[in-house]
């Protein structure tokens, strides 16, 4: 396996991790009719992120960023691998993505301003990084 599917795997593994760390709270502040019904915005009273704690509610958006995220460098990882394009720089990227990803976590949870913003940079820009290196 290339350094940089490891990478892809390990950043999976947090994607597991952070659904968790998101739901343990969720339940425990929610009904459970809340948790376990349809999740229909009507029955419910609104959004569910509306109705958790500040904390809880900005996990569920690290977590929904994270998705998001994970596409762009899931294809990253991939075009590398396929076009046999693993080198020291995609490597360095890879892992610049994954740290940057596990650093977002408490950054968004706890509100650390600018911090979050500059970290969720460094993981977007290291995987465009290893976009364009795989074409060159």
């Amino acid at each position: 396996m290339t350094p940089e599917l490891t990478a892809l795997t390990l950043s999976a593994l947090l994607q597991v991790f952070q659904i968790a760390l998101m739901a343990v709270p969720a339940n425990l502040e929610l009904k459970s009719g809340q948790t376990m019904g349809p999740r229909d915005r009507d029955r419910m009273g609104g959004d569910l992120q509306d109705q958790v704690s500040k904390r809880t509610a900005r996990l569920f958006r690290a977590m929904n960023n994270h998705f998001e995220g994970l596409i762009l460098f899931s294809i990253a990882c991939v075009v590398v691998t396929l076009a046999g394009q693993s080198s020291l720089f995609t490597t360095v990227c890879a892992f610049a993505y994954l740290g940057a990803r596990v650093l977002y976590i408490p950054a968004y949870a706890f509100g650390w301003v600018p911090w979050r913003s500059l970290i969720w940079a460094v993981g977007y820009l290291a995987t465009a990084a290893m976009l364009v290196a795989a074409l060159i």
